[in-house]
């Protein structure tokens, strides 16, 4: 049996969704014959390039629609958008790095009104490369080239979602059915022209869509529904991030004129049992978190009595067959975390299922892929770490945890510096006081370059009320041992969470202000809070003093609930004052404004002492050593010369930097040297304080450790 996957349109420009990769990876071990596609991207390619373009033109004149001052200008420019395209895509692509100097003096890109916005960051542009800039201005000139598609040709479109509007809080199929069987747009087209030749190529038995976000759920049915018309033969299915959270109480019968089979949870197990009842060896009840259509009635079958497969058994991502050297990169420049995640091509990969917390109140914690938690090891992750660099010649992971253990980051951490690998990686975190200053060294030494993190609402009385087991202070010391150790971070704020109060939203602002102006935080975003389904929140709204507005269950999507916060603010009125002080402050610009000012309504004045945050900085961590601490020297082999003191003798340790000397007693510094070989981070067992303290009594206690601590000692 042959088996496509398939990644809808659309996720991301610059690397590809990891769901097919992880799948293939585990069929591999099956035997399973795999081929995976992002069509996501692969439309995208076709639309910006020289023929893509002709064709959209020429659907822009067909239409015959009135267009925009800024629409037309942009379709007068056609010639110059086609003859430029293919270039700029190339360049994106990092195949064309010298036509950055042509894109920076100004003349080779045509502009409308996106380009407006350079004269209020011309400012950026000091601290941002030629290359940089150019990626900037060529970001520019493709989203002018999508306000034309969303204007002239299909209002559905966007670079990494479409007709996301349909699939959100859909309780009713009736707008998604109504909306596919009109006639197919111009993107539609490319999508099904593309699809067909996979098709034709793979000739596959089965295909299976991964839909992770509900941008890619129109482009997935109206793929399935041409499947379906054209190769009825053909079983088709659906699984990911959408289905797991929105269709767990589907009923819809209408969805299965579209798909054969919806799975839930993680894939593995669901798709490889699928595939043996399509191979008539296993009976249909005996599927696993499967909805099908029997007997006219959707069917909920679940009657596998294997469990899913262990982190061992999943196999290594597999990125082949995907278009590794054609994602594209670009920068929007207005947050350095959102920047990192549309610049440059990220391998994908997971240290744990599910989370090791688990407990948040906002959280669909009750869901298999967060509740159940089985961490991998670090031996095992930097054998996957090795192939996948192998395989894709890339270096970059971005593990998509949901939090990241910190136990398991650290031996991860000591792991990669053993096999003297290059690694660059980031993550997702809980701001856990664990993350001292000498496990962020570490884990910087590794690779880590950037981590980002739940600060919610910055309220303790919140915090508390959300279970997430930090208090703002907490999350400044360790955002600050972070930083100081180079790596950035990102903090996720939140509004909303019931019972705020508007002076909660305001202290919680002028938190989120100070943490930028310390540069303890470096970059953040807002979101309004949601109530969904399978949240405490949801499951339980009377404990948060909330009420559901409407308790009827819809027979599509069911997640997003509506409800009525009678006790908080009136919170929709505070985005856009959070979000606009939040843009100014991450480039460090009017932090002496008052609060007001971001608002056009009165708000109360923050209770926050304006010295809160620098308080925290000051108090000293510094804790008695404990039996269990590992210590590892970071640092490269410490030597000893003669001093010109006969008396003292110098030691010598030498950085990447520069050599640092210092004098001491030629006892105390045989005792260091064999300290830091004893504790070697490239000595295969980590040595521990309590073993150390017997080998070298008092050594820990003399002036020298300050030294050595401050040069790659760690105590972790």
């Amino acid at each position: 049996m042959k088996l496509l996957l398939v990644t809808p349109p659309f996720t991301q420009l610059n690397t590809p969704y990891p769901a097919t990769a992880y799948l293939k990876g585990f069929l591999n071990t099956k035997g399973v014959s795999v081929y995976q596609c992002d069509l996501g991207i692969e439309v995208i390619l076709f639309l910006f390039s020289k023929p893509g373009l002709t064709q959209l033109f020429a659907e822009v004149e067909k239409k015959k629609k009135p267009l925009s001052a800024n629409a037309q200008r942009i379709y007068n420019l056609k010639h110059d958008y086609i003859k430029s395209i293919d270039s700029v895509i190339a360049f994106l692509q990092d195949k064309n790095p010298s036509l950055a100097h042509l894109i920076c003096e100004g003349s080779y890109l045509p502009q409308a009104s996106r380009f407006a916005q350079l004269d209020d960051l011309e400012w950026a542009f000091g601290t941002m490369g030629i290359q940089d800039k150019a990626k900037h201005l060529a970001t520019l000139y493709l989203e002018d080239l999508s306000d034309l598609i969303v204007e002239a040709v299909d209002p559905n479109f966007g670079f990494s979602r479409y007709a996301e509007r349909l699939g959100r809080s859909a309780a009713s199929f009736d707008e998604l059915d109504k909306a596919l069987n009109k006639k197919n747009s111009f993107i539609d087209d490319l999508l099904i022209e593309l699809l067909q030749s996979k098709i034709q190529q793979e000739a596959p038995d089965f295909i299976a869509f991964s839909v992770p976000f509900p941008g890619n759920l129109y482009s997935a049915f109206k793929a399935a529904q041409w499947i379906k018309k054209m190769y009825p033969h053909i079983k088709v299915a659906m699984g990911g991030g959408f289905p797991n959270t929105e269709l767990r109480s589907l009923k819809e019968t209408r969805v299965f004129s579209y798909f054969d089979f919806i799975t839930l949870d993680d894939g593995e197990a669901p798709v490889f049992h699928l595939i043996e009842h399509l191979q008539g060896k296993r009976s249909i009840v005996d599927l696993k978190r499967t909805f099908a259509l029997q007997n006219g009635e959707v069917t909920y079958f679940n009657g596998s009595k294997e469990k899913d497969y262990s982190q061992l058994e999943v196999g290594t991502p597999d990125y082949s067959d995907l278009l590794l050297d054609q994602y594209i990169s670009v920068i929007e420049i207005v947050n350095p975390m959102h920047r990192m995640w549309s610049d440059g091509r990220w391998n994908k990969l997971t240290l744990a299922h599910g989370c090791y917390w688990g407990k948040c109140t906002f959280c669909d914690i009750t869901l298999d892929y967060i509740k159940n938690y089985e961490p991998s090891t670090a031996q095992l992750l930097c054998d996957r770490i090795e192939e996948i660099i192998r395989q894709t010649g890339r270096n970059g992971f971005h593990f998509v945890d949901e939090a990241a253990p910190p136990a398991l980051m650290k031996e991860l951490a000591l792991e990669i510096i053993r096999r003297k690998l290059t690694v660059v990686w980031w993550t997702n975190i809980r701001f856990e006081k664990s993350f001292t200053r000498d496990l962020c060294i570490l884990l910087s030494a590794s690779g880590c370059i950037a981590v980002s993190g739940g600060l919610e609402v910055a309220s303790d009385r919140l915090l508390k009320l959300i279970e997430k087991g930090v208090t703002v202070a907490q999350v400044a010391k360790v955002a600050d041992n972070f930083t100081q150790s180079g790596i950035m971070v990102h903090a996720y704020m939140m509004y909303g969470f019931p019972t705020q109060t508007a002076q909660e939203t305001i202290d919680s602002l002028e938190v989120v202000r100070q943490l930028l102006q310390h540069g303890v935080v470096q970059s953040g975003f807002w979101h309004q809070f949601a109530m969904t389904a399978h949240s405490p929140v949801g499951l339980n709204p009377k404990a948060f003093k909330v009420e559901r507005e409407s308790s009827k269950e819809g027979t599509f999507a069911n997640n997003d609930l509506l409800y009525a916060d009678k006790t908080g603010a009136d919170h929709d009125t505070f985005s856009d004052g959070l979000k606009k002080s939040l843009f100014n402050y991450m480039h460090g610009v009017c932090f002496d404004f008052e609060l007001q000012k971001w608002f056009d309504f009165k708000v109360p004045k923050t209770t926050v002492a304006p010295d809160f945050i620098e308080n925290i900085l000051s108090v000293s961590d510094e804790k008695k050593i404990k039996a269990n601490s590992k210590i590892v020297w970071l640092g490269s082999a410490v030597s000893l010369k003669t001093s010109a003191k006969k008396s003292k003798v110098e030691l010598v340790i030498s950085s990447k930097k520069e050599d640092v000397v210092f004098q001491c007693y030629e006892k105390t510094a045989q005792l260091i040297i064999a300290l830091t070989q004893r504790t070697s981070v490239y000595n295969p067992q980590v040595a521990l304080f309590s073993e150390l303290e017997k080998e070298f009594p008092s050594l820990f206690d003399q002036v020298e450790m300050i030294i050595l601590k401050q040069h790659g000692l760690l105590i972790l």
